[in-house]
């Protein structure tokens, strides 16, 4: 179900739609919106960055910019929002095995909007393979191939 949002913005999940998916909080959750969601095949969310977020305040103090391996957990969020969309999510968690061929290319800072588009390269029943690539104004900031699989909580 898509939702208008008053800053004219589609989205087919918001905040509270993502954390019914998602157990991360603030401040590790690094996804505003689901703008696209294709289950087991593709997503695209969005992380609308401001000065007050909390890895601003120590990294490079004085010329914030965000770290790349926060760029990747984003990009690993909404691969798991894709996979786990539509499923029971109370008893399931999903969890990175594997971080390959991750290359960082430009630097994010305090008023960028981080576009984050994954897609599924091989999935299983329990596990997936994806390659995700966040950008800011349609340059690439960071991509990597990742797999993750979906287990149960204790």
């Amino acid at each position: 179900m898509e939702e208008r949002r008053t800053d004219g913005e589609d989205c087919v999940l918001d905040t509270e739609g993502i954390k019914k998916i998602l157990p991360h909080r603030e401040p590790f959750l690094f996804v505003d919106r689901i703008l696209k969601l294709e289950k087991g095949v593709l997503a695209v969310g969005v992380k609308r960055l401001t000065g007050n977020e909390d890895f601003f305040k120590g990294h490079f103090p004085g010329k914030p910019v965000m770290p790349g391996v926060l760029m990747i957990e984003a990009l690993a969020q909404v691969g798991g929002v894709m996979m786990m969309h539509g499923e029971e999510t109370g008893n399931k968690l999903g969890v990175f095995l594997t971080i390959d061929n991750a290359k960082f290319r430009k630097t994010v800072a305090p008023g960028d909007r981080l576009i984050l588009e994954v897609h599924v390269v091989k999935a299983r029943s329990r596990t997936a393979s994806i390659h995700g690539k966040a950008t800011v104004n349609g340059e690439t900031a960071a991509e990597a191939d990742m797999m993750f699989a979906i287990i149960e909580r204790r």
